[in-house]
């Protein structure tokens, strides 16, 4: 597959992007490569070289860790048009999670960080662009950890999927239909409780006609009643 000619696409849907010029987008094309990987597959893994950025085109991948004991924790779930593995951009030589595709085969495309970091060089607002990112990650980061500390495990799944509704949802009428990859384990993983908190809580809000919920969807009843 002809990346120089595929590229243009992915860049036309990342914000930061929109401040390169014409020629800066063409040896943007010219630098990435186009890559395809299996359903559940490792994209990266700890300890291996920070010296990659990627940018998802399509399907979801989970970035995560594992604990002293060896449970998962997933920190974010990277959807379409989005960057990820960006840290190398800042200082880090090694990974310090995991990169994994859900159940669906993802398409990325690949930079070197040396490429990307003479591109911002060269252009301060692509610089600037990127720096925000890293901000907003970082709040990103703050938030979840006062979640941890002043929420309770009910409280942080509801949010979660009010926050996934309200990105990512669907209008149907006066309900909101959410498309995910996600097991009750992952939704666990990535509010820091277990598979059964997250099948009990569910199981109650379905109950009470909030949500109703199957395989893959999450049809919301009412966002200001799901409390």
């Amino acid at each position: 597959m002809n990346a120089a000619i595929t590229t243009p696409t992915i860049v036309d849907h990342i914000s930061f992007f929109d401040v390169l010029t014409s020629e800066e987008r063409r040896r943007l094309g010219e630098m990435m490569e186009f890559k395809i990987k299996p359903k559940y597959s490792f994209i990266y893994l700890p300890d291996e070289p920070s010296d990659t950025v990627f940018f998802l085109e399509k399907g979801t991948v989970k970035i995560g860790t594992h604990s002293p004991d060896g449970k998962e924790v997933i920190k974010s779930l990277i959807h379409p048009k989005a960057m990820f593995g960006e840290l190398g951009l800042i200082g880090e030589t090694n990974r310090q999670d995991f990169a994994q595709a859900l159940k669906e085969p993802v398409h990325l495309y690949t930079l070197k960080v040396e490429d990307f970091k003479r591109l911002m060089r060269s252009n301060y607002g692509l610089c600037d662009r990127v720096m925000s990112q890293f901000g907003t990650r970082l709040m990103k980061a703050e938030s979840k950890l006062e979640s941890l500390i002043f929420k309770d495990a009910r409280t942080r799944i509801i949010e979660f999927i009010k926050d996934s509704v309200q990105k990512r949802g669907r209008r149907i009428g006066y309900e909101m239909l959410l498309k995910h990859s996600l097991t009750h384990q992952d939704i666990a993983n990535i509010t820091c409780t277990s598979r059964q908190t997250v099948t009990l809580v569910l199981n109650e809000l379905r109950k009470s006609d909030l949500i109703y919920f199957n395989r893959g969807k999450i049809l919301v009843r009412d966002m200001t009643k799901l409390t």
